[in-house]
């Protein structure tokens, strides 16, 4: 597989990187301490693109592939893993519409979000996580209305959304079978997302619990068809995880050059640290890390679309490696910085915090070797 950029893709990546130093960097840290949203400039981002470039044009989006789109990403993630969640989510929540949604759906929220709505994808309940056959919210149909009831937690952006893709069962008995995704609009009487989260990690992000009481949608605003659901989500997380790797790998980024920075910088036993093999190792393993999980998402990236029977597992892989691979990088990159880097003087342990999350959202790295481990049974890989 040839990964050669186009001259398209490397002058959005060039974009991505400018904006990331004039506008992300400095005000990372500013917003993990305060734990808040800066949700203007999530806005502001969403309007100039940069959740949408997948999105096709005629929809409002740069009608760009999703390979361009986790290339954007990955250089937010070196800019701040939490804005870049905030903005990553929109681009999730457009998922299913795109995949499911009628030309009247498309053009009404594809629009709305690429001029700067903000939107959440929700389908994680408290008990509800990796099983998604346990999802117990329902969307109950009386006359030309689904009536709505239940509990969403972890929503990305669930505070400020303007939409919200919710999944959820139109028959209880069937459970899981009868999944089908839905779009509530804010300010729909019953909606709630007042309870916020606070988190270890990626705290530039907002995430909330969003309760559904009783909440009436017109018909309409079903996407796809009756009971749907639970492949419009598969389909989804087939996509949205190379974004995902593409954000850790950002983040191992940002990590990695502060330590070859301070490494450079650091005089010890009369030299710079950066001379000592010890740390040249753990350095060239950060490179080596890094550089394979690129690959991953970029493969995995390029498969979007074309049919594969194998893109689930390759998702998967990019997701669970990448994920492991900014864990272990940030926590040597601030062992490189030692004491210094345990101190908010420097954004090694903002990294590391920041980097949990990878193992674990958009399915748990023991879910991604599940699913690359079926794939491997049925011969798929």
């Amino acid at each position: 597989m040839d990964f050669e950029l186009t001259t398209e893709q490397l002058n959005m990546q060039q974009m991505a990187r400018e904006y990331v130093e004039k506008e992300v960097i400095p005000v990372a840290a500013e917003y993990d301490e305060k734990e808040e949203m800066p949700v203007d400039l999530v806005r502001r981002m969403i309007s100039q693109g940069f959740s949408t470039i997948s999105v096709p044009e005629n929809y409002g989006g740069a009608g760009m592939d999703d390979l361009t789109l986790c290339l954007v990403i990955e250089e937010l993630g070196r800019g701040c893993a939490g804005i870049a969640t905030g903005v990553g989510a929109n681009s999730l929540a457009t998922l299913p519409i795109i995949l499911a949604g009628n030309e009247e759906q498309k053009n009404k929220y594809l629009s709305d979000i690429c001029c700067g709505k903000l939107a959440s994808f929700c389908l994680t309940e408290p008990n509800a996580g990796s099983d998604v056959s346990a999802i117990a919210t329902t969307a109950i149909k009386e006359g030309s209305e689904y009536v709505i009831n239940g509990n969403k937690c972890f929503i990305t952006n669930g505070t400020y959304a303007d939409y919200y893709v919710v999944f959820a069962v139109i028959n209880p008995k069937k459970g899981a079978r009868s999944l089908t995704p839905f779009i509530v609009e804010k300010g729909t009487a019953g909606l709630d997302a007042t309870r916020k989260e606070r988190k270890m990690g990626i705290r530039a992000s907002n995430t909330a619990e969003v309760t559904f009481n009783d909440v009436r949608i017109p018909e309409e605003n079903l996407l796809g068809k009756e009971n749907g659901g639970f492949r419009v989500a598969m389909e989804t997380f087939d996509i949205s995880r190379p974004m995902i790797a593409a954000l850790a790998v950002g983040l191992a980024r940002a990590a990695y050059e502060a330590a070859r920075q301070y490494a450079k910088e650091r005089v010890q036993f009369g030299r710079p640290i950066i001379q000592q093999q010890a740390i040249q190792f753990m350095l060239a393993d950060m490179a080596i890390e890094i550089e394979a999980a690129r690959s991953l998402y970029l493969k995995a990236a390029g498969m979007v679309g074309k049919g594969s029977k194998s893109l689930s597992a390759y998702s998967a892989m990019a997701k669970a490696y990448a994920g492991d691979m900014v864990m272990r990088v940030t926590v040597d990159a601030l062992q490189v910085l030692g004491g210094y880097g345990y101190t908010r003087e420097y954004p090694l342990e903002k990294y590391m915090r920041d980097a949990k999350i990878m193992q674990i959202y958009e399915g748990t790295n023991q879910i991604q070797r599940l699913i690359i481990a079926n794939s491997i049974i049925s011969g798929r890989i």
